[in-house]
Order: C-alpha cells, then structure tokens, then sequence
C-alpha cells in the first residue's frame, strides 16, 4: 500500500472484554505502518477511562496524545489537566506516570510513541491484541 485515507470510524476496533474500557482503534497495525507506534483510544462514555493509568519505563516510549474529539482530563505525574478538542499532551520522559478519562462521551484521543534513537519495536501489549487483525 502506498497511501490510504480513512476517518477513525472507519477503522475496526478490537474488543475488550471489560467493560467500561474505551474502543481501541490499532492505526499502527490497520495501516501496516513500522516506524513508530499510533493508536486512538475513543471513549464512549463520560467518566469512562481512555488511558490506563501508566508509565513507559519498559518501553523507553515517548509519547504525544492529541484530544480529537471531546474533553479529556489527563493527570500527568499527579496534576490534573482539562484537555479539550484540539489539545497536545507531549511525555518525553517515560518515568512520568500519565492516565486520561473521558470527561465528554465519544472523547477521541490519538496517541504517538517512540523510544529515541532505536529503530521501532512492536510492543508485547500491541503485539497480544493485535495478532490475527486484517490490516487496510
């Protein structure tokens, strides 16, 4: 594939069995992209979690989210931030701990990652849900 144009919606999420959880769109995967890691995580409820409460020690990740659509609240290393549509939240420390809720329903939020001077690694996280997706 040389190019593909798709809106979030378009794109299959991967259940989760628990309940509450947000849809998980795998764009990284869906778009057979190997540079770096992107996912978006919509929520469909307010109140409802969009972010796991983590940190990308592991990993080394650095990470951008971007509020595509809704409100988000982020705490980010114990501060709370109100992140409506159109907000960034950059990481680049993977130590700090960051989590995010939906404070609007269908609160769509696009997430980047990457380790600085390593070539891209499928994480084992992305790698478990995603094994046996079609890609576009």
């Amino acid at each position: 594939m040389r190019y593909a144009v798709k809106r979030i919606g378009e794109i299959p999420g991967v259940p989760d069995p628990d309940p509450g959880d947000p849809d998980w769109k795998p764009l990284r995967h869906h778009f057979g992209l190997e540079a770096f890691g992107v996912n978006c995580f919509v929520q469909s409820e307010a109140g409802g979690r969009l972010i796991d409460d983590h940190r990308e020690t592991d990993t080394g990740h650095q990470e951008l989210y971007v509020v595509l659509g809704g409100r988000a609240e982020f705490t980010v290393d114990g501060e709370p931030f109100d992140c409506p549509e159109g907000t960034s939240v950059a990481i680049p420390d993977p130590d700090v701990p960051r989590s995010a809720i939906a404070v609007e329903p269908a609160t769509a939020v696009l997430v980047i990652g990457g380790t600085p001077g390593k070539p891209y690694e499928i994480s084992s996280w992305d790698a478990k849900w995603t094994s046996g997706l079609q890609q576009a």
